[in-house]
């Protein structure tokens, strides 16, 4: 059983790039990480990890080590996660990373459902639209809204939505209703993460400038201000139901407006996700499978 011992350690260093990042992953010490992947090097008796004072990357043999291993690695886990889930009971704390109104208002209460069902387990949820480091932020995964870039990420649909402009009746009646988009430029729009915002123009996805007197990266207070008649906004439409049903606010230039604005649940294309992750992912993708999608 010798043989095996330290590929774990290794597969850690190798994908979060460091002793400290993985024994964080591991849960154990960084001299315990790091006397393992050394033994692992002397039974090999070849150098598998390059370390300088500011980096550790794979050796040319460390390389091809790690690619047969995280295959081993994967596949222990995994199998171990099949025979056991009859007769698991998910702890630990579960840290999610949410950013927006979608992920207050409809992901936060279907994690309250999955934790009702795991009562050992801990959720702990930031809804912070900053971005974040997955390893050193102990983040399992996070939900956000728009446009992705980063590629060393997985990201995976959870809804697309109807994108709504909406006004206050009392901001209408004061300032007068647009009947197209370019007019938003003489309108105060209350903006969220873009003075940029995307209409269907002619056929065309067209881009329009805006400006106003109010700015939140928080839907619910945009949707406040609006409702306070403090300018236009422009969000997914499920936003503004409520809003709409009681007359506080009402649709506008709806034939401009785009469809597709998506959540996506994100996470790393590692090998260590913790079971309870896996879990809640799968069970966040089937709960918004049900709903209806653009």
């Amino acid at each position: 059983m010798d043989s095996f011992e330290g590929i774990f350690e290794f597969v850690a260093v190798a994908e979060s790039g460091g002793f400290s990042a993985a024994a964080k992953k591991l849960g154990c010490s960084t001299s315990h990480i790091s006397r393992q992947v050394s033994r692992l090097e002397e039974r090999l008796g070849s150098r598998l990890l390059a370390r300088t004072t500011r980096q550790i990357s794979l050796t040319e043999n460390g390389e091809f080590y790690y690619q047969q291993c995280k295959y081993l690695v994967n596949g222990l886990q995994q199998a171990n996660e099949q025979v056991t889930q009859q007769q698991y009971q998910l702890n630990g704390t579960l840290r999610v990373s949410a950013a927006g109104g979608f992920a207050e208002n409809f992901v936060a209460p279907a994690l309250m459902t999955f934790a009702k069902d795991h009562p050992e387990l801990s959720i702990d949820i930031d809804f912070n639209s900053r971005m974040v480091n997955f390893i050193e932020d102990g983040i399992d995964f996070a939900i956000r809204y728009g446009e992705l870039n980063d590629s060393n990420l997985i990201a995976r649909k959870l809804i697309s939505r109807s994108m709504m402009l909406v006004a206050s009746p009392d901001y209408l009646a004061k300032f007068g209703t647009p009947n197209h988009p370019n007019q938003l430029k003489s309108h105060r729009c209350i903006l969220a993460n873009s003075d940029h915002w995307t209409f269907n123009i002619d056929g065309i996805k067209q881009s329009i400038k805006v400006s106003g007197n109010w700015q939140s990266n928080n839907s619910n207070v945009v949707l406040d201000a609006c409702e306070q008649g403090l300018g236009i906004a422009y969000m997914p439409d499920s936003t503004f139901t409520e809003s709409i049903k009681q007359n506080k606010l009402v649709p506008i230039l709806a034939p401009f407006c785009i469809t597709g604005a998506t959540s996506w649940i994100v996470y790393q294309n590692k090998q260590f996700m913790p079971l309870r992750a896996r879990l809640a992912i799968d069970y966040l993708l089937e709960y918004f499978a049900k709903w209806p999608n653009e």
